[in-house]
């Protein structure tokens, strides 16, 4: 198996790390994702969800704009503080370049707010998807810090920007 891929992005965010993490944990995915980033398509819906999105072993399925899907199953809950998910069973435009990825949303208190990481342990498919994963991670933290944005957004209770 090719070596795994650290990415992470983080932002800070002027509310409480309790309300951070409460308001986060079950926000609409399509929400949060709803913009492109170059090829890296927003969720579209989520499906098949087990239980309220907080006890390790719940599990949903992810479709992206484009018909890509992916299993995403918690691994660890943490509250206030973190929260991370396995996902598994990629098919879509990134089934090529990932065998499946590990992911952590941590809160951390940053002056009169929340630093709020999001951190992926990205697993490829095979030795030539590793060579592409550095230009692949430059794609991803811009998609990431798009998606901070958003939940900033969300958090301080300004909505979309279109």
């Amino acid at each position: 198996m090719p070596k795994a891929h650290l990415m992470e992005q983080s932002r800070a965010i002027p509310v409480d790390v309790e309300t951070a993490y409460r308001r986060t944990v079950p926000m609409p995915l399509p929400t949060l994702f709803s913009r492109w980033y170059g090829p890296i398509a927003p969720v579209k819906a989520v499906r098949d969800q087990t239980g309220d999105w907080n006890s390790v072993g719940q599990s949903r399925t992810v479709v992206q704009v484009g018909g890509g899907t992916m299993r995403e199953e918690l691994t660890a809950v943490d509250a206030p503080h973190a929260f991370g998910y396995t996902l598994s069973g990629i098919t879509g435009a990134l089934a090529p370049l990932v065998d499946h990825i590990e992911g952590q949303w941590l809160f951390a208190p940053a002056g009169t707010g929340t630093e709020v990481t999001w951190r992926w342990t990205v697993y490829p498919r095979s030795a030539a998807a590793g060579l592409v994963m550095p230009a692949f991670a430059r794609l991803w933290r811009g998609f990431a810090r798009q998606s901070l944005e958003q939940l900033s957004r969300e958090l301080l209770g300004q909505g979309s920007v279109g």
